[in-house]
């Protein structure tokens, strides 16, 4: 059974840079008019680098002996499998000679030095400067990282590893008429003697949710893994854990509450800003991930629709295909004439119409291609669809100074 430590916090002890102490007894007041905040990734469309904050905490020396770029990827279980399998969709795979071996490499990126490490080290160590790079999920790089604005997300959005950090209470008993976070807070069984005991591994930011919306007594609990249990065995009265689809909580009797959320996670991109400008190399191999990532995740998203069209002219195909909802492409549709031989001679009956299309939109595509005369619909996945310039790419920059 995981060790528990209990902490009561305290606004005056806890120092919002610092992680709180388990073994610390603390004790906090309510903000007034304070409000649950998501502290999710910014979402894909309109994301930029991000800096966590507040202020750095005394940053550590770059190491000025090591040449080599290094990225920390989580070394076990199923963020692992997946951080594996996106590098490879970018033709980035990654060769590990040893299974054993912690180190690994990327032929096509020579400079680049493979670390597998569990991700709450690969934060500590991004801070430290013994890694450059780093493949994490967000909700570990908000709890480890929160001291350290060295640490820059460089892509919020890797599209894996989604899951959410929430408060979960049972379903019966003294919760059962509680629905919301400010009902939960306003309960009179809390009182400094008798306080709300949360269990959770994530003591800064559960701290820091509850701070936040105006629970006065409270005691966490610290503890790794089957944090369900905790409730029915009376161990805690509510937990502070990941939720993916919510179906262990349901099994165990446990529920989430409106406003309970404390942050949206999915896989990042994290960089040390230290690195960035200072080590040769990093910039530049943080940019070519970058550009196949953002290339591959896009693409994976839309589909290449191949149609063939009658019609007199390029211009009068292209006329109708405009016309449509779904086929806009990226610029728009590209209309290419198809030959064939008649009565001995080249002729064109057919134009071959081609349109980026997105996935979710595909079957109202070619239904409104065939109303327009589409026939032959030919549909290919894609692997990349490169932009001119990367939007967070210069987003980056920006947050550099560059």
């Amino acid at each position: 059974m995981s060790t528990m430590l209990a902490a009561r916090l305290d606004s005056t002890a806890i120092p919002s840079p610092q992680l709180p102490s388990p073994s610390i007894r603390l004790r906090f007041s309510p903000p007034a008019g304070s409000r649950s905040r998501s502290l999710a990734p910014r979402a894909a469309a309109s994301a930029t680098a991000v800096a966590t904050k507040p202020a750095a905490a005394a940053a550590a020396p770059l190491s000025a002996d090591r040449t080599v770029v290094r990225i920390g990827l989580p070394s076990k279980g199923r963020m692992a499998e997946q951080t594996l399998s996106l590098l490879k969709s970018c033709q980035l795979s990654v060769r590990q000679l040893n299974p054993r071996q912690y180190t690994a490499d990327i032929p096509l990126i020579p400079n680049l030095e493979v670390w597998f490490q569990r991700p709450k080290d690969i934060v500590r160590k991004l801070q430290s400067g013994d890694l450059d790079l780093g493949i994490v999920g967000f909700d570990t790089v908000s709890e480890y990282g929160q001291v350290n604005d060295d640490l820059v997300v460089v892509h919020d959005a890797l599209d894996f590893g989604q899951c959410r950090l929430s408060l979960a209470v049972p379903k019966g008993g003294i919760f059962e008429n509680i629905h919301s976070v400010e009902d939960m807070a306003k309960m009179p069984e809390w009182t400094e003697e008798q306080p709300l005991r949360v269990v959770t591994g994530f003591g800064y930011l559960g701290a820091k949710f509850l701070k936040e919306n105006g629970f006065k007594h409270v005691r966490l609990l610290s503890a790794d893994g089957a944090l369900e249990s905790f409730p029915p065995m009376g161990m805690a009265d509510a937990i502070v854990d990941l939720v993916s689809s919510g179906t262990t909580l349901r099994e165990n009797n446990l529920k989430e509450i409106e406003g309970g959320v404390v942050l949206e996670s999915q896989a990042t991109l994290v960089a040390s800003r230290r690195s960035l400008h200072k080590r040769n190399g990093v910039l530049e191999i943080t940019h070519e991930l970058l550009e196949r990532l953002e290339a591959h995740l896009r693409a994976s998203t839309e589909l290449m629709v191949t149609a063939n069209m009658r019609g007199n002219s390029a211009e009068d195909v292209a006329e109708r295909v405009l016309s449509l909802t779904s086929i806009c492409g990226l610029q728009g549709p590209t209309i290419s004439p198809v030959y064939c031989r008649r009565d001995g001679k080249v002729a064109v009956e057919y134009y071959a119409m081609n349109a980026v299309v997105p996935q979710k939109l595909l079957y109202k595509a070619i239904q409104q291609l065939r109303s327009i005369g589409g026939s032959g619909v030919l549909v290919t996945k894609l692997t990349y669809i490169f932009d001119e310039e990367t939007l967070r790419w210069r987003d980056l920059l920006t947050e550099l100074g560059l």
